[in-house]
């Protein structure tokens, strides 16, 4: 009985296995260590307090990183075009929860979820950076 009982669970996880294929075509960035503070009490942050606002943080990150507020959380994303070499165009500008790419195509995304928002045929989202709240300070990371 034993016997039947791991047979079954050997088959259910090389089932499970599923498809590791990475996209070949989203390995634009690199992966590069971040681990920044920011001060909400700073001015050039203040807005980071209210609701559906967006700043660009210049250091860290492929070109920078995005920090998104919803009101409830924080969301960090790097400010790269994933779906572009990077190059002098790919720096997202946010505006709001969504954020535009500067190349001819205008790729947008959303800065809730980092999903491409208008073509449907891009096939990398954002890169995500966790973030951590602590009294005013956010700690960005991966």
């Amino acid at each position: 009985m034993k016997f039947i009982y791991s047979l079954i669970g050997l088959i259910l996880l090389s089932a499970c296995s599923g498809n590791s294929e990475e996209d070949e075509n989203c390995k634009f960035l690199l992966d590069i260590n971040v681990r920044e503070t920011i001060d909400l009490s700073l001015p050039q942050y203040s807005q980071l307090q209210f609701a559906g606002n967006s700043e660009y943080i210049p250091f860290g990150g492929n070109a920078g990183i995005i920090v998104a507020s919803t009101g409830f959380d924080f969301y960090a994303w790097d400010a790269s075009d994933p779906n572009h070499v990077p190059s002098a165009c790919s720096a997202l500008v946010p505006s709001g929860l969504e954020a535009t790419c500067g190349c001819s195509d205008k790729n947008k995304y959303s800065l809730i979820t980092g999903a491409p928002l208008e073509d449907s045929s891009l096939r990398c989202s954002l890169k995500f950076y966790r973030v951590e709240k602590n009294g005013n300070s956010l700690l960005i990371f991966n």
